[in-house]
């Protein structure tokens, strides 16, 4: 479906990302992986993705904060591979506080990495978008970008940010054949999440189950978990002819988060 078709993924080397090029290059797109983490494993990462699809996999370490790098893997993308086809921002960073007390260096990191980043590698991507006249950009926002939780100020602001970034290119490349969507998932068991968790389980003695269910009960009617895998089959659907008229939607897979 996507064969000749060329995806970067940010914040890509674990968690939602990875899931997202995993689908990606099951649909037969060649992928950049970008994110950090031990390079021995990336490495083995990018051979593993290359194998079992039989397609062409790189890595570019550009930090999300620095718009310099962003336009250097973009550059690296067109150089090495001929295009970008498709670009997924879902690079994120988090930090819990309330606004009185919330570290301005943390405000400043996230806004950058949640938000600013988005803006940078769209801006580099676009250009060859335009020329090739067909695109996919697709920023995974999430249930915070339609509505607030407490003491998230900055990773809400960010997230609501990126929904009214989504908006605005949609509208903007609206005649061409590039679209631009946001997908807000709900509570996904990623490491990070898997992490607090594991720290519920240990404080309180409880069991995963029933440290899942206080987590989820809060927000997430289903009681389960948003996978990875359903994330990306979403991403794969917006690449899709299917989805040639879906422009500056954001699309809720929170198991009735944003129902309520």
């Amino acid at each position: 479906m996507l064969r000749n078709r060329v995806a970067i993924i940010t914040g890509s080397t674990s968690g939602i990302g990875l899931g997202i090029a995993r689908e990606l290059a099951q649909s037969g797109a060649d992928i950049v992986l970008n994110g950090f983490g031990d390079l021995g494993e990336i490495h083995h990462l990018r051979e593993q993705l290359s194998q079992e699809f039989g397609v062409r996999v790189i890595y570019h370490p550009a930090d999300m904060q620095k718009p310099e790098q962003i336009e250097q893997m973009v550059s690296l993308t067109v150089s090495e591979m001929g295009q970008v086809d498709i670009l997924v921002n879902n690079a994120g960073i988090q930090y819990v506080s309330p606004v009185e007390s919330f570290p301005k260096d943390r405000w400043d990191a996230i806004i950058a990495i949640n938000l600013s980043s988005a803006f940078h590698a769209i801006q580099a991507v676009l250009p060859n978008m335009y020329q090739r006249g067909w695109g996919r950009i697709i920023n995974i926002a999430s249930a915070h970008g339609l509505v607030a939780s407490a003491n998230k100020s900055a990773y809400v602001a960010a997230k609501h940010g990126i929904i009214g970034l989504t908006k605005t290119v949609a509208l903007e490349s609206a005649k061409s054949g590039v679209t631009c969507n946001a997908i807000c998932p709900g509570w996904v068991l990623t490491p990070l999440v898997q992490k607090q968790i594991d720290a519920i389980v240990q404080k309180e003695g409880i069991t995963f189950e029933q440290a899942k269910s206080r987590l989820l009960s809060e927000k997430q009617p289903s009681g389960e978990f948003v996978t990875p895998e359903q994330i990306g089959k979403a991403v794969i659907f917006l690449c899709s002819d299917a989805a040639q008229s879906i422009r500056g939607t954001s699309l809720s897979i929170d198991g009735g988060w944003t129902a309520q």
